[in-house]
């Protein structure tokens, strides 16, 4: 498409969009009577509309079954999940019983990698990538002082090469052929939270098995975001969060896959009565029997009112669609990204540096921009005009046009303010 920098050509787009209806099912965040313009989902995405109503019928229930609300009616809370299961299965390319929703996404991760971090002899070593998400590497260190391993020499980190931003898939492969048979785990981003690169997650999968690892992902910035077959690529695990690009509100509940290829083998899980076998749950007896499937992983009582708000936000985007929902998203970032190139060659140089790769491939609905001067002063020049993006220290401004309710018009506007800032 030949784009144009011209309100009348933003506008066309927002006119042919097919799924311009659904930014009326968000709540938009206001100041001064005016939608602000909010280009932040990849941290918190917006509130849907029919989550109060979701969860005004789960506090009905409540209110007038009590206990018995755990029992009562087709959608009684014991298999409430079960519905929300129906909806996110599709979204990450998973079978029904490979999904669940629970708990907190670090909580998860640490829970699966009780499981799938299997050091024995020398296989020991664990694979990810170089400065991924905090929680990510905390998680490791955590799990490999606790089977009385060296962080230092266990852990081995991925990093783009001198002079680059972003990770060759082949530099990837070339590492974990490297470590070989000394690789227990595989653990990544399925897209990076600082550059916003989706990595090659089927080749990473692969070449993990080759030398026999254990591969799992970090989802939390890719699920809702770029599409995944995580079934079909053989992953053995993977987690996610659901506030960003799932809209489920603010520490929403987490969720988890699991390959089918492991419901039937014996692994050490810490394991709580939430997980145990419902046909015999009630029994209330010794020895912990799983529950078929990603549920055996389960071990708390299911947050309802958390559930209520993935249920509702998660049946949005299915009404989208995810194959549109991609195209969008697609087009908003190459939008997005032509305005910044034409801004930087009307300046004559290259002021502003998107280190997100430039394939529709290889990203989803973020593009992570280096400001080679004054980059706080410009993000606080966009916060000051109302558009919210994310800033990251010290000089990235990431924006993430989400095309369940940002437009084309909100991208132009973006660029408006950044050439009447300078």
């Amino acid at each position: 498409m030949n784009f144009e920098n011209t309100l009348a050509f933003a506008t066309q787009l927002d006119d042919t969009d097919h799924l311009k209806s659904f930014r009326a099912q968000f709540l938009i965040p206001q100041k001064d009577g005016k939608d602000i313009t909010y280009l932040c989902g990849n941290s918190l995405g917006l509130q849907p509309k029919n989550a109060t109503l979701e969860i005004n019928k789960q506090l009905d229930v409540w209110q007038n079954h009590a206990v018995e609300g755990w029992f009562n009616g087709d959608e009684n809370w014991l298999n409430y999940h079960d519905k929300i299961k129906d909806l996110l299965a599709p979204i990450v390319g998973a079978k029904w019983e490979e999904v669940t929703c629970m708990n907190s996404l670090t909580v998860n991760l640490h829970l699966l990698l009780t499981s799938f971090y299997i050091p024995k002899g020398k296989r020991v070593k664990i694979l990810m990538e170089g400065g991924a998400f905090p929680s990510d590497q905390y998680a490791l260190e955590s799990h490999v002082k606790t089977r009385g391993l060296n962080g230092k020499e266990v852990i081995v980190e991925v990093f783009p090469r001198t002079g680059e931003d972003t990770l060759r898939t082949e530099d990837i492969i070339k590492q974990i052929e490297d470590c070989g048979d000394e690789l227990a785990l595989i653990l990544f981003g399925g897209v990076n939270y600082y550059s916003g690169q989706f990595f090659n997650l089927e080749a990473i999968t692969k070449a993990g098995h080759n030398v026999g690892a254990m591969v799992g992902f970090d989802l939390a910035h890719a699920a809702g975001n770029v599409p995944m077959q995580l079934h079909q690529w053989d992953v053995d695990f993977a987690c996610w969060c659901s506030y960003k690009y799932l809209n489920s509100g603010p520490g929403g509940i987490s969720g988890i896959f699991v390959h089918e290829k492991h419901f039937n083998k014996d692994y050490n899980r810490l394991a709580g009565w939430w997980g145990y076998q419902l046909q015999k749950r009630f029994k209330m007896e010794k020895g912990f029997v799983p529950e078929y499937g990603a549920e055996g992983w389960q071990v708390s009582t299911s947050p309802i009112l958390l559930m209520a708000t993935h249920k509702a936000a998660l049946t949005v985007f299915n009404e989208a669609g995810f194959e549109r929902l991609r195209a969008k998203s697609i087009l908003l970032t190459q939008y997005l990204e032509f305005i910044i190139t034409q801004f930087n060659q009307r300046k004559g140089a290259e002021f502003f540096k998107i280190i997100t790769p430039q394939q529709p491939e290889d990203r989803g609905a973020q593009l992570s921009i280096i400001c080679k001067a004054n980059g706080r002063q410009i993000f606080d020049a966009l916060v000051k005009e109302n558009i919210i993006g994310d800033w990251r220290e010290p000089n990235v401004i990431r924006i993430s046009p989400i095309p369940l309710y940002n437009t084309f018009t909100e991208i132009y506007h973006l660029g408006q303010v950044l050439i009447n800032s300078h």
